[in-house]
């Protein structure tokens, strides 16, 4: 939730500071830097340190950027407080979905996958909608969201100290004894199966950047829509179609599912693009609809994909690597969307940007052609 409720305060936030909108892209941007340091370097600290303590340190950072973002007092506060909530998310999810995946047991590995997935973008959803309804119908609209999220967090807090069940046997005495240092990498046997999974989930993730990022301004600049709330519920819809439809095809075959959602990427980028051209919210709705399915097949078959290929003893390395691949095309393409749109109008970078979200997807139905990770599979069987 912390990830995606500023969603539609962006557009406030811009009108009340003055600044760009390549400023704008930049904050929402710097919230992966968080993402990337807290894989780095925090990864594998609940495996030492205990799933709740490290959870109960991830909703402290969250709650220290919730309260940065309540009283910011210029474009810089909305930078650090957005990179607060970056680290906090990063080691919430990493630790979240160990944590899920050791309380579901190794017989339901593929349900603890989908509960994961299921949390994160329920959260995502849930999280601008809120912050929409309370800053289009309640006084306060910059203030009132993460009051909102501050309790949220106090409970869920209460909730992880009281209630929650530690999976992990700490034998850690101090803080010395952590060990923090960088390790991620590709093994090379299986570095041309990764590059479909990995292409996979920076096309997705580009096309869910622009939604959390600038879905609102669209809406409110393009569709002449002023209401907050409007782009609140279209990114609510995206994430929890996203949701139902991977409830729905948790049955489908990994390959099959990455495969399906990079061909559903397609289509969806271009509904976004004729949305804008013909300033139709009905086409918007679709747009979201068709694109949280297909980031739902993408994500969860390529992350399930990069699960089967990677070497047990080296998985997390390989699985870090991944979402680098991710944070990169969340982050990354949407500055440069940005920047375009400085020098040229909205439809012009947003066009730019579906067809980076294309070229990506197609060169990945390519790699994945070329260099299909069931090879790897029968090898190491």
């Amino acid at each position: 939730m912390g990830s995606t409720l500023v969603t539609p305060l962006y557009e406030l936030y811009r009108k009340h500071f003055g600044f760009s909108v390549i400023v704008l892209t930049l904050i929402y941007a710097v919230y992966v830097v968080g993402n990337v340091l807290a894989l780095l370097f925090f990864g594998r600290v609940s495996d030492q340190a205990g799933r709740r303590r490290v959870a109960m340190v991830a909703i402290g950072l969250a709650a220290a950027g919730a309260v940065v973002f309540l009283f910011a007092q210029s474009t810089v506060w909305l930078f650090i407080a957005r990179a607060l909530l970056g680290l906090a998310v990063g080691i919430a999810s990493g630790t979240g979905a160990a944590w899920i995946a050791e309380l579901y047991g190794s017989d339901s590995t593929s349900r603890a996958t989908i509960a994961t997935i299921a949390g994160n973008f329920t959260g995502i959803g849930v999280g601008p909608l809120i912050a929409g309804i309370l800053a289009a119908y309640a006084p306060g609209a910059l203030q009132l969201p993460f009051v909102f999220y501050l309790v949220a967090l106090g409970a869920t807090g209460v909730l992880v100290a009281c209630c929650a069940p530690e999976t992990v046997n700490s034998k850690l005495r101090s803080l010395r004894e952590l060990q923090v240092r960088p390790r991620i990498g590709v093994p090379e046997r299986i570095r041309g199966q990764f590059i479909a999974p990995a292409l996979t989930v920076f096309a997705s993730f580009a096309l869910g950047g622009f939604y959390f990022a600038l879905l609102p301004r669209m809406v409110n600049q393009t569709l002449r829509i002023p209401n907050v709330a409007v782009g609140g519920a279209i990114v609510f819809e995206l994430g929890i179609t996203l949701v139902v439809c991977s409830l729905a095809t948790q049955n489908i075959e990994r390959q099959r599912a990455m495969v399906a959602g990079l061909f559903g990427l397609i289509p969806s980028a271009a509904l976004l693009i004729l949305a804008q051209a013909l300033h139709s919210l009905p086409l918007l709705l679709a747009a979201s609809a068709i694109t949280g399915c297909a980031m739902a097949l993408s994500y969860r078959g390529s992350l399930q994909v990069v699960n089967a290929i990677a070497p047990a003893q080296q998985r997390a390395e390989v699985v870090s690597c991944y979402f680098i691949a991710g944070f990169t095309g969340n982050s990354i393409p949407v500055i440069g969307l940005g920047v375009i749109s400085t020098f040229s109008n909205a439809l012009i970078a947003n066009s730019a940007l579906a067809i980076v979200v294309v070229g990506f997807a197609v060169v990945a139905l390519m790699a994945q052609k070329r260099y299909p990770s069931t090879r790897v599979l029968r090898r190491a069987a």
